[in-house]
Parts: C-alpha cells; sequence; structure tokens
C-alpha cells in the first residue's frame, strides 16, 4: 500500500446558443455574479443529471445506479427473480423489512421517505440476503455492508447522502464544478404566439402567447476525479480506466435537456483538456475571473482557450508538473507548449486511458 494519489482534471469551453438548459424557480436562465459581472451558469447536478443519462444510453454495460424512492419495489423485483415461485406480494414484504432493517424508512405507501440511490449489483446482492433470510434487525450491519460495496459507477463517482442513516452515505470520488460563461451575459426574452388552428376565418389572434427567457454563453465547465478513491471504490484499475475514459466521453458529449426542443442547442465542446496530477486537483477558472471582452463579431471562443492555456502555464508555479497533460482543439486558435495535442475525441481518451493505467501500475495500489 502506497501514499500515492492520482487526480484527473478535464477541463472545456463550450459554445451554447440561445438557450435555456438550466432554469431556476421562476424559468429564468441560471445565473451567477464573478469577476463583477453577471455570467451564465449551469448546475453541477443538472450536468451530472445529463452524464448519468449518457453512462445509461452509451455504455450500460459499465453499470449505473438508480435513484428513485420505489426502492422496495426495485428490490422485490430482484427477488422475484432470484425464486420465480414467490409471489410478489411475499417478496414485496420481505424487500421492505430487509431495507427498513438497513436503515431506510418508508412511509405507509411502501415508498422510501426519501430518493435513495441504489446500484444494480447492490439490489442483487441484497435480494441474495433476503433469499438467504439475512434481513432481520441482528443483520443491520451486513445490510448495510451489502448497500456499501460494489457500487455502481455512478454512485462512486457522484456519492450517495441518505439522511435516515449517516452509515449508508458514499463519498463522491469526483467533483463537477458549475460551469459559467466566460464573460458577461444579459438574459433575453422571446415571445411568442400560437394559433388555434380550428378557429373561424373571421376570427383574428393567438391562441396562446407566452415568453421564454434565454441567453447565449461560451462556457467555460470542469471536473475532477479523485483517481485513488474511485479506484478503491471499484475495486480494480481495469475498471477505473474504462470508467475514467467513460467520464470524460460524456462530460465532453452530454448536455442538460432544459428548453433543448424550444432552442435545439445540440452542441459540442470546442476545446477539451485533461490533466493528470499527483499532488491536487486545479480548477481554472480563474483565467475569465476578469470577463473576456472581444470586439464585435470576433467571438468570445479563441480568446476564451488563450486565457485558459495561459492560466494553466501559471499554475506550475504553486503545483507540481503534471503527470501528463491532453488536450483537443477544434478551432483555429493555435497553443503550443501546454501539452499533448489530440485528433479527436477518441485519440484523446486513448492517450489519456494509458497514461491513467500506467500511473495506476506504477503506483501499485493508491490510498
Amino acid at each position: 500500500m502506497t501514499n500515492k494519489r492520482l487526480y484527473m482534471d478535464v477541463h472545456v469551453i463550450q459554445v451554447l446558443p440561445p438557450s435555456n438548459i438550466n432554469r431556476d424557480d421562476t424559468g429564468s436562465p441560471k445565473t451567477a455574479q464573478y469577476g463583477g459581472v453577471r455570467r451564465a451558469r449551469v448546475s453541477s447536478q443538472a450536468w451530472k443529471r445529463a452524464m448519468r443519462g449518457y453512462f445509461h444510453e452509451n455504455s450500460p454495460e459499465a453499470g449505473v445506479g438508480v435513484r428513485t424512492k420505489d426502492i422496495v419495489s426495485y428490490v422485490a423485483k430482484k427477488v422475484v427473480a432470484l425464486v420465480p415461485e414467490m409471489d410478489y406480494d411475499t417478496a414485496f414484504k420481505e424487500a421492505e423489512n430487509a431495507l427498513n432493517n438497513a436503515g431506510i424508512s418508508t412511509t405507509k405507501d411502501h415508498v422510501a421517505k426519501a430518493l435513495f440511490f441504489m446500484g444494480n449489483r447492490q439490489a442483487e446482492m441484497l435480494a441474495k440476503a433476503i433469499v438467504d433470510g439475512k434481513y432481520t434487525k441482528n443483520d443491520k450491519k451486513e445490510l448495510q455492508q451489502i448497500l456499501a460495496d460494489n457500487p455502481e459507477i455512478d454512485i462512486a463517482l457522484f456519492g450517495r447522502m441518505v439522511a435516515d442513516d449517516p452509515k449508508l452515505n458514499t463519498d463522491a470520488a469526483c467533483q463537477v464544478a458549475h460551469a459559467i460563461s466566460t464573460h458577461a451575459v444579459q438574459t433575453e426574452f422571446d415571445y411568442y404566439t400560437a394559433m388555434d388552428d380550428l378557429s373561424p376565418e373571421d376570427q383574428s389572434g393567438a391562441g396562446m402567447l407566452g415568453n421564454i427567457e434565454y441567453n447565449s454563453s461560451t462556457l467555460y465547465r470542469y471536473a475532477n476525479i479523485a483517481v485513488h478513491e474511485f479506484t478503491n471504490m471499484l475495486g480494480d484499475e481495469a475498471s477505473t480506466v474504462a470508467a475514467c475514459k467513460l467520464f470524460i466521453e460524456a462530460f465532453s458529449n452530454s448536455m442538460p435537456t432544459g428548453k433543448i426542443n424550444t432552442f435545439a442547442n445540440q452542441t459540442l465542446p470546442s476545446f477539451v483538456m485533461v490533466t493528470l496530477r499527483e499532488d491536487r486537483p486545479v480548477n481554472l477558472v480563474s483565467a475569465f475571473e476578469k470577463p473576456v471582452q472581444v470586439r464585435a463579431g470576433s467571438g468570445y471562443v479563441n480568446r476564451s482557450i488563450e486565457k485558459l492555456a495561459a492560466e494553466y502555464e501559471k499554475t506550475g508555479k504553486f503545483v507540481d508538473e503534471p503527470l501528463g497533460n491532453f488536450f483537443l482543439n477544434v478551432t483555429e486558435q493555435s497553443i503550443d507548449g501546454i501539452g499533448e495535442t489530440c485528433d479527436n475525441l477518441k485519440d484523446l481518451l486513448q492517450k489519456a486511458g494509458q497514461k491513467i493505467e500506467s500511473c495506476l501500475k506504477e503506483a501499485g495500489d493508491l490510498n
């Protein structure tokens, strides 16, 4: 066992056209004050939800958890799958007993009092414990251990908080920052009308009208993974490497779906950079504390990438030299001397994955 650590930083510059992918309680696009000006903002929760959807749709074999109040039914179905001759009502009752004895409270409607995050393997192991008769109050520690072991990748990445019993909590191996625009923004309004197709010809006017708020922005997005913690949670290096590559892919390609049918804001990043460090993770948002300002018509992307690269070089005055740095730049902005250039996302995933694998092998067991 060594004391070595490994962190993976992921930085993205991405353009959003007029859109409202993450709204507040009034329907307005979320914003934040930073550097003295108002910025567009997308919450970390919104993008984590989009990433979990990407995991499920594009790599279901990687293992994705289920977050639901209907946890009793979820486990009961696993019990019936193991013992088909058991009737569902009995399986449901025993599943609820096991969950209650593990410290998860349910309501009179037999659903959890709060959303509970459970992995498929955890549900299957709990179902097996039920079938084996291990669901009495005396087995609480064993039941809780089942719910702690073998987390799916999204539970290991994003963590789990259980108000009923902190022993069921899972610390997150990943941190995701709120995305903010690299420049100041103003919220705009789309006034729209809808016509009634069956209204009489002599009747004018709209059948409905309203407003939708939106803005457009060039975002800086950041996330990191404590790879040493992630490895301990997943249990083996191969799974960790595959999951880290999937994380980079999902962080690059996912998109929150707020008002997406209205604005069709299906954009991809202009710049992705993956940095591997052994001392600490580094968020480079300070590059944009002074908002990017450009001449009218020249756009924010190139200048944002330039400032991000300059900020990356400044970090060398505070932290150790990275173990590796890989970036994909699809703009005409020339970036030299900050790392290894990648031809496309697949190339970036391959190079970053190989470096993570070699770092894990060199360090042995990480803690």
